[in-house]
């Protein structure tokens, strides 16, 4: 197992479980907090069921897996985090957001990286 499997399997996991339910329980709340509004409660909360179940997937593969399930939980990370900052990126770029935005960008551009550098040592 890659050496930055775990540590990122944590990070990812913490960050999934808070930002999850956060938005499963308070979206408007919690969004209206980091001032990104107005808020569609319904996306809201399917994507913070969506990072629970991730957080719930983080923590399985942490526990311990199997080759097979380590190498499709990464490549579902990957493209999980990099669809998502380019989907962002694409909105950075065209037009102005607020500054957590683009720290929202930054960690899912670093994830995508990250889980990039662990899918090529798994690699065969």
């Amino acid at each position: 197992m890659a050496k930055l499997l775990k540590p990122t399997l944590l990070v990812h996991m913490v960050l999934a479980l808070i930002l999850g339910a956060l938005l499963l329980i308070i979206p408007g709340k919690f969004l209206g907090w980091i001032g990104w509004a107005p808020v569609d409660p319904i996306i809201s909360r399917i994507l913070g069921a969506a990072l629970l179940a991730m957080a719930w997937g983080n923590f399985r593969l942490w526990r311990g897996g199997s080759p097979a399930e380590t190498r499709l939980w990464v490549e579902f990370g990957l493209a999980f985090d990099g669809l998502a900052a380019i989907g962002v990126l694409r909105h950075v770029l065209f037009g102005w957001w607020p500054a957590m935005v683009w720290i929202l960008f930054a960690v899912l551009a670093v994830a995508a990286i990250v889980w990039a550098l662990i899918w090529r040592t798994l690699r065969v």
